[in-house]
């Protein structure tokens, strides 16, 4: 969710520093590796290139870094396939960019179930290994993630004699409650065509099991559960929330000033509510004096239950190493090194946003898990996770993957995840609900309709 920066001079040249083939056959071991990575940020990049250094130094195997805008990853593996110049290995690919290699035939799933092998099954999460597969085959090796949370004001909870927001009762009745002069219950996404609005309201649509698609890959969105998501949005929005589009800056800033109960945003806010960073401070009353407020008095809730909810779930995103078809021999001893000896360094690149998804080794079964809460997060000003959160808070997200879950991606329908996200359907029909120009459930039949066009056009 963080915006990633992107140097555009990396486009003219990315092809060009791209080596190796694509193709049939693997590469015998013994050149460079080409090692792609969704991590652009500078910062980022320096830090994985150390990371490589290290590799580099251990094994005596060459690695060429390439740092790739997120938004640019599709269209390059697709031109470098068509080039046979595919890398070795991408680094943070997320679910969506995942299944749609898959689909192409990019991905290697037997040297994928290698590594996961020699790294041990039992050290990953079963949740995360499970969103990496197809047709019971790994596609890619889950690395870490970030979920989508309910931030909430403990202190105004308490005050007001509130339970903590886990389901969308206690959602509701909190929003209506603290809802004030100057207080908005609760901020989330509402901006049309964006994708942070789709994260938002997939957070609540999963956990009141309204599904996208079943598992025949018939599109559900104008189940009941589904009908009744919109509506519970709707409502919320409608009575508790600010006026206008709302999107991931605004809701931050509204919870950051102090003037919201709730927000839906992902753990990318945690290091920003402690004051680490300046470019999204806290500015509440109580922050000139105490930087650190609304880290102290802010409760956190990954997974929620709604009333057609079998089980608490929640959104979040799982990325991965990809090691791709006829990679050179080598890729897979890169990627052990960063999910073992380069693990915890990766990890520590943003560890609110990039909580562990192996959670040790065979013989440590909690090493990393317990080494990545003492991780410094922040960005001009860095602390030890260990310091700004309790433990509650840290293992409740240390265990968030195993509660995640995702419209599409368990049903075999990823294509239609990655399509539908270039035009935003459901946010738009959201959109017309919120203003009055649909019902819940006629913005349904549209999303529904549209959803249905673009299943057409990709088949």
């Amino acid at each position: 969710m963080r915006a990633r920066s992107f140097v555009v001079a990396l486009l003219a040249v990315i092809l060009a520093t791209v080596v190796g083939c694509g193709g049939g056959g693997t590469r015998a071991s013994g050149t460079t590796l080409t090692f792609w990575t969704a991590e652009d940020n500078p910062d980022r990049v320096k830090a994985t290139q150390a990371i490589i250094g290290r590799f580099e130094q251990q094994t005596n195997i060459k690695v060429k870094l390439v740092p790739i805008s997120e938004d640019q990853i599709q269209s390059q593996i697709t031109a470098a396939s068509a080039a046979g110049s595919l890398p070795d290995v991408l680094a943070a690919a997320s679910l969506g960019v995942v299944h749609s290699l898959a689909a192409d035939g990019i991905t290697d799933s037997d040297a994928t179930a290698a590594v996961i092998n020699a790294l041990g099954r039992q050290t990953f999460s079963k949740r995360g290994l499970s969103l990496v597969e197809v047709d019971g085959k790994p596609v890619a090796v889950p690395s870490d993630s970030w979920t989508q949370l309910l931030v909430y004001r403990k202190d105004l909870f308490a005050k007001a004699g509130l339970a903590a927001p886990t389901t969308f009762d206690a959602i509701r009745t909190a929003a209506t409650k603290l809802t004030g002069e100057g207080m908005a219950g609760i901020v989330a996404a509402t901006r049309p065509g964006d994708s942070f609005t789709q994260q938002t309201f997939e957070y609540l649509a999963v956990a009141n099991n309204c599904q996208l698609v079943d598992q025949a890959g018939t599109i559900t969105l104008t189940s009941k559960p589904c009908i009744d998501t919109f509506r519970f949005y709707v409502d919320l929005i409608r009575d508790a929330s600010v006026r206008g589009d709302q999107d991931a800056t605004s809701t931050r800033a509204a919870y950051l000033a102090g003037k919201a109960a709730m927000i839906i945003w992902s753990s990318f806010l945690l290091d920003e509510l402690a004051g680490l960073s300046n470019d999204a401070h806290p500015t509440c009353p109580q922050c000139g004096s105490d930087p650190s407020f609304l880290a102290d008095h802010s409760g956190i809730v990954t997974a929620i239950t709604g009333p057609h909810g079998a089980q608490p779930s929640q959104f979040g995103e799982l990325t991965s190493f990809v090691i791709t078809k006829g990679a050179n021999q080598d890729a897979a001893k890169l990627v052990e090194f960063m999910l073992n000896d380069g693990y915890l360094d990766w990890l520590g690149l943003a560890p609110e946003g990039k909580v562990p998804v192996r959670t040790g080794t065979p013989d440590q079964p909690d090493r990393f898990t317990d080494a990545w809460t003492h991780l410094q997060t922040g960005v001009e000003n860095r602390k030890p996770l260990s310091e700004v959160y309790p433990p509650e808070v840290l293992n409740e997200l240390a265990t968030s993957t195993d509660t995640m879950n995702r419209w599409g991606f368990p049903q075999g329908q990823g294509r239609l995840v990655g399509a539908q996200l270039a035009t935003l359907p459901i946010p738009k029909a959201l959109a017309a609900a919120l203003n009055g120009t649909l019902e819940p459930a006629a913005a349904t039949k549209q999303a529904q309709a549209n959803l249905e066009q673009i299943a057409q056009s990709i088949t």
